[in-house]
């Protein structure tokens, strides 16, 4: 009997069996696939994940494998620099290879204790009042109080649930692999960046000794179950620049679509989604890893608390409440994008002038916060402002704010050194710290870092503890 089952091991499914496993939550996690994918499409860690992981002390191990890079020229690939003063100690953009971030984060799940088997798809389920019973495609049988789907953008636990998937399918495709080239990097540098101009889906890019990363228009859309042949790309490239490059001895060739989905609903009883199971769009902005992982951490302490017997009675429904609406709005931003990139007369001259617009400093932070996450405001109350956003991390005498949230713990961080976590300190931690670098008495953060309470009073806390955190223990 587990506590959880979760279904997909890539960033969102290892995510969520780590955070749950802080809190000594029984998980498995079941992956279809036996072996690790040779995709290895390098993918952008944006300023919110970056922070999740300095909350959980996965930072350092992350950075040792990706390359920082500046965080502007991201929305619809306007090329327009960073504002300056963003509200974050990490104003970066991290690229990794999707593989090694995947290794990483699966790595940390069974470090903490959390079981994964490889090889083994979910082929039904039933639940009932006590848990869920999950049958595997080899017959077997597992019991879990829930299940979580995290099994991607065609999940199967998602179409078993009856979850509706409303949205639009793809209208164009796009090709992209690494392959070794023909012709001097000159020739190429100019030619592509003549054709980049006005088509942002072409790129050919130096991914080694001899070897690009080429991005192509696919001719049509296609299954994407149905991989490309190097043909296609010669085709394409021919069809757009005017010639293949003398492309040859692919490593590797995928193609993804622009489809925009959302589920209808995150939980049906004991069986839950996350990630691409729960939301596809199209990668502009590279969006769609970090909205996983977010998901996956919004997600863990409250189906651990639902656990462990202390969450509150809707706390575990406030999981949709506040994450289906962020869904919602990187679905839209990703559609402008995918217009803003249209070569026709008409989305090019929005994107004119849009990049005219981005020159002012309020619109250029605009998007950027909304594409790195860090404008997220959960609705806990009309004011303060800073009340349903997550804290920056801040120097405290104990140290940076972020590694006091290893655990996934509450925090109460109290500067007038007379409030106390009395009855939930199994669940809340305490620092008193007269020095820290806040303009407010005192704040309740959850474990997700996102700021639940603002305040002085002993009593106003003790209401807010008991919302987020249940009743006190006894």
């Amino acid at each position: 009997m587990f506590d959880v089952i979760i279904a997909g091991c890539g960033p969102t499914g290892a995510m969520l069996a780590a955070e749950l496993r802080l809190h000594d939550v029984r998980v498995l996690v079941l992956e279809k696939e036996p072996e690790p994918g040779s995709f290895v499409r390098v993918v952008s860690l944006h300023i919110r994940s970056i922070e999740l992981m300095a909350m959980r002390g996965l930072l350092d191990r992350i950075l040792e494998r990706g390359r920082q890079r500046p965080v502007g020229g991201i929305f619809a690939a306007i090329p327009k620099p960073a504002p300056e003063g963003l509200d974050s100690a990490h104003t970066y953009l991290l690229g990794i290879p999707q593989p090694v971030i995947n290794h990483l984060l699966e790595e940390r799940a069974i470090e903490l204790g959390a079981q994964v088997r490889t090889g083994c798809a979910v082929a039904g389920f039933e639940q009932d009042d006590e848990g869920v019973t999950v049958e595997l495609a080899d017959g077997e049988q597992l019991r879990s109080r829930y299940l979580v789907g995290c099994d991607g953008a065609r999940s199967t636990v998602r179409k078993l649930l009856g979850v509706g998937f409303p949205g639009e399918p793809s209208r164009n495709d796009t090709l992209m692999g690494e392959m070794e080239v023909g012709v001097p990097q000159e020739e190429i540098a100019a030619k592509a960046a003549g054709i980049y101009e006005t088509n942002k889906r072409f790129s050919l890019v130096p991914f080694g000794e001899g070897v690009y990363r080429v991005v192509v228009p696919a001719a049509e859309v296609s299954d994407r179950a149905e991989p490309p042949v190097l043909e296609d790309f010669e085709q394409q490239l021919r069809a757009i620049a005017g010639t293949d490059f003398g492309v040859h001895s692919p490593r590797w060739l995928s193609r993804f679509g622009d489809a925009t989905r959302l589920a209808e609903r995150y939980r049906v009883g004991r069986v839950l989604l996350a990630g691409d199971a729960a939301h596809i769009h199209p990668p502009a902005g590279g969006q769609g890893l970090n909205l996983g992982v977010q998901d996956a951490v919004n997600l863990g302490w409250k189906l651990a608390a639902q656990i462990r017997g202390w969450a509150p009675e809707i706390l575990l429904d406030t999981y949709q409440t506040e994450r289906h609406p962020v869904a919602e709005d990187v679905l839209d931003n990703t559609r402008a994008q995918v217009e803003l990139q249209s070569t026709e007369p008409g989305p090019q001259a929005v994107r004119r002038l849009l990049t005219e617009l981005m020159a002012f400093d309020e619109v250029n932070r605009y998007l950027i916060e909304k594409i790195t996450a860090i404008d997220i405001r959960y609705d806990f109350g009309a004011s303060p402002d800073l009340l349903g956003r997550r804290l920056r991390d801040i120097d405290l005498k104990q140290g940076p704010l972020y590694d006091q949230l290893h655990r996934g713990r509450g925090l109460l961080l109290d500067r007038t050194e007379r409030l106390t976590v009395e009855g939930w300190s199994d669940r809340v931690d305490l620092i008193a710290d007269t020095t820290a670098a806040l303009d407010v008495p005192a704040i309740l953060l959850r474990p997700d870092g996102h700021v639940a309470w603002i305040g002085e009073h002993q009593q106003d806390l003790n209401d807010h503890l008991c919302r987020w955190f249940g009743k006190p223990a006894n």
